[in-house]
């Protein structure tokens, strides 16, 4: 575990990174025009005056060299935790010159604490209150102490702080609720209801991926075609819950035989995908020999029976049979087929097909 993952909440993905990015600008424009506001209703001392718009204008720069020209190009949790920090920092700069503690803008902090909840997780975001705390500290309790007794320093400040930490908890449980049902929503949206393997729609997601790396590093990628040569017979025979049983048991045996780099999708009704990363084609008929017999060696017990099952497979490999998916996929499942017309329970690569 990298050390970025101790601090922030790895669970986030690059997609979820830049709409948080987009949102903080967001964020980052109402400061400005906030505290733009201030200074023409309220129209602090002239040294305050001048203070804020030094203030706007450095912010300002940040924020348009930040998002605008692409100084930062990576959307990541750094990148957010910066502009947290320099949020921070402009609060501190503006509320030091509009009043201290007393100023009407000092609840700007909650606007960092709600980001830091939502895109750092709870660690950042604790790190983030320790540091506003402190400047709460510089702002109007520097030197008070001896004057009111630490006790109730300490007390004041507490009060002060309360809020901003309720805020942090209700937000920072508020994202893990939000993020987990995100979550489990994805999951169900890409996963097949009866056997838990991904379903085609992942599996075509997932295969982009795998096969342009593959091209882009010139290394081996194999696709398997597996097709159960039982379901229609159980389901006619013993009904379709028995045929759900044995599509169960098809893909624990698939599953026995791969590596967890291994990609295993359920295709159709009895049809299984599975995409071998970083495996030559003649290594993965090796993998699809050990998942027939895997299959053929696991009979399924229906009503004190023990059925016999089996399965047919096709095997096609990157480069030899083609540069995407869909190609060496339709040459796997030709082969699958093959090894349907030679009788069954048969393994058969593309080139002897």
């Amino acid at each position: 575990m990298t050390r970025s993952n101790l601090i922030f909440d790895p669970s986030l993905s690059a997609e979820e990174l830049r709409g948080f990015a987009r949102t903080v600008s967001e964020i980052e424009w109402l400061l400005l025009i906030l505290v733009m506001l201030y200074q023409i209703v309220l129209a602090p001392d002239p040294q305050g005056s001048t203070a804020l718009v030094m203030a706007m204008v450095l912010f300002a720069a940040f924020v348009l060299i930040f998002h605008y020209a692409n100084f930062y190009r990576r959307e990541s949790h750094w990148k957010l935790a910066i502009e947290t920090w320099v949020m921070i920092v402009f609060i501190t700069w503006v509320l030091h010159y509009s009043g201290g503690i007393e100023s009407p803008l000092v609840n700007l902090y909650l606007l960092v604490i709600i980001t830091s909840a939502l895109t750092l997780g709870k660690l950042a975001t604790v790190l983030q209150m320790m540091l506003i705390a402190a400047c709460y500290a510089w702002l109007g309790y520097e030197g008070r102490a001896y004057t009111i007794g630490f006790s109730s320093y300490l007390t004041t400040l507490a009060t002060h702080i309360a809020p901003l930490v309720l805020v942090a908890y209700v937000t920072t449980m508020l994202s893990a609720d939000i993020r987990r049902a995100l979550t489990q929503i994805k999951l169900l949206s890409e996963t097949d209801d009866l056997t838990g393997v991904f379903n085609k729609r992942a599996v075509d997601i997932m295969s982009e991926r795998v096969f342009k790396q593959a091209a882009r590093y010139a290394r081996p990628c194999s696709v398997l075609m597996i097709d159960s040569d039982s379901l229609k017979a159980v389901n006619d025979s013993y009904g379709h819950e028995a045929g759900n049983r044995l599509l169960k048991l098809t893909v624990q045996c698939i599953q026995n035989q791969l590596r967890e780099a291994d990609i295993v999708g359920r295709y159709g009704g009895d049809e299984f995908v599975v995409i071998l990363p970083e495996t030559a084609f003649g290594n993965a008929g090796g993998v699809a020999a050990r998942i027939r017999q895997s299959i053929e060696n696991t009979p399924l017990s229906i009503r004190e029976k023990t059925v016999r099952i089996t399965a047919s497979i096709g095997v096609a490999g990157f480069p030899e049979h083609g540069n995407d998916f869909e190609t060496i996929m339709k040459k796997a499942d030709q082969a699958m087929y093959a090894s349907k017309q030679r009788g069954k329970n048969e393994v058969t690569l593309y080139a002897a097909a």
